[in-house]
């Protein structure tokens, strides 16, 4: 087991064998197959914003992919859809949001912040206030889940908030998109950004934007870099179906092949479902041996769950990682400013039996560190 571990992490993750499968075949990257498989992948993808059949004209959806991990796709679509004297706020509590400020200040955006704790949602009451001094805003961006914590932000109380005033909204729903509803029929947004590697359940080496049409049209000369430029892609693939560039074939047959997978498991509904139980599990278990997690219930996302670090000193992070690797679980360290901690995932192919498995393997563990309860380091 420990060869090929469970990966409790927020991606890459723990794939299927049938996606693996789908790897095993290789393609032309102008082949009529592939362009075929293509144009299945950006199907899918739209109607999983409900914006295949819900909009027409240029108030419909298109899905564009684009090769790279899920910043790369965060990046374009800043630097495509946010224009060069136009100015964006970004909802930090996290360091995904502070890795989108970045990102702007490369492209010598205009940027601004509107900050709330790493343990502490987005607050759209603040955003109302900001956006009704600050008519220089153009663009809003979110990160629906901040997996620095594992909360899930207010992305419809935001965009309600941002459409009233008349801006854009710009989602970074990476660790969300496919697990938790989003639909452009309930929540008004100009684009959402996700990867192939996260609740979709492919590997990594793709993102995408599902962008609306009429937004993309309007952002033609604005990215800063020909192949981050989601106006161009769209374009050709439009056009052809075909990559502008060398496509990661292997990637899009898997992701292919997952998307059916998520389908077949009852779509988001389904596939939250799941995480939702997996999440349970962890969190129950966990408590049972003292271990404080950094969120309330009600904001926890079920997609990673972040812990407190125990109070014990016979507790070391490194020695806890490495003898639940040597037990076939991988977990992820902490990213937090606030508190000490580390972080444990509950997406990818995992079910009760890994869930369980784990919970068991850790309390081996803690057993053999002599530490006998998981209270947190008092803050």
């Amino acid at each position: 087991m420990a060869d090929e571990p469970f990966l409790l992490t927020p991606g890459p993750l723990t794939t299927s064998m049938r996606v693996k499968r789908a790897m095993l075949r290789d393609w032309g990257s102008r082949d009529g197959d592939f362009i075929a498989l293509n144009a299945e992948i950006r199907e899918r993808l739209t109607a999983l914003v409900d914006g295949g059949h819900a909009f027409t004209g240029d108030d419909a959806f298109t899905a564009v992919p684009l090769q790279g991990s899920g910043t790369f796709v965060v990046e374009a679509m800043l630097g495509t859809l946010v224009p060069r004297d136009g100015r964006l706020l970004v909802l930090v509590n996290g360091a995904y949001g502070e890795r989108m400020v970045k990102i702007a200040g490369y492209h010598g955006r205009a940027v601004d912040t509107l900050k709330t704790a790493e343990d502490v949602p987005n607050d759209p009451a603040a955003l109302d206030a900001k956006l009704g001094s600050d008519p220089s805003i153009t663009h809003v961006a979110i990160v629906h889940c901040e997996t620095t914590s594992g909360i899930v932000n207010p992305v419809a109380a935001v965009a309600e908030v941002v459409a009233r005033h008349k801006r854009r909204l710009l989602i970074d729903s990476m660790s969300a998109f496919g697990a938790l509803p989003l639909s452009a029929r309930d929540i008004p947004f100009d684009a959402v950004v996700a990867s192939s590697n996260k609740c979709l359940q492919g590997v990594p080496g793709m993102g995408f934007c599902i962008v609306r049409k009429s937004a993309l049209a309007e952002a033609a000369g604005n990215a800063p870099s020909l192949v981050l430029d989601l106006f161009d892609q769209d374009r050709a693939m439009g056009g052809n179906g075909q990559w502008r560039f060398t496509p990661p074939t292997h990637v899009m047959a898997a992701f292919r092949e997952a998307m059916r997978e998520h389908e077949d498991e009852g779509g988001v509904a389904g596939r939250g479902a799941r995480y939702a139980a997996n999440c349970r599990i962890l969190v129950e278990g966990m408590r049972a041996l003292g271990f404080e997690t950094l969120l309330p219930d009600e904001l926890q996302a079920p997609i990673i769950v972040t812990f407190r670090m125990p109070a014990d000193e016979r507790f070391h992070f490194e020695t806890f990682y490495d003898r639940l690797r040597g037990r076939g679980y991988v977990i992820y360290p902490g990213k937090l400013t606030v508190a000490p901690s580390f972080r444990i995932g509950c997406i990818g192919d995992l079910h009760e039996a890994e869930m369980t498995g784990a919970l068991a393997a850790i309390r081996e563990v803690l057993g053999e560190m002599n530490v006998s309860d998981g209270k947190a380091v008092a803050a």
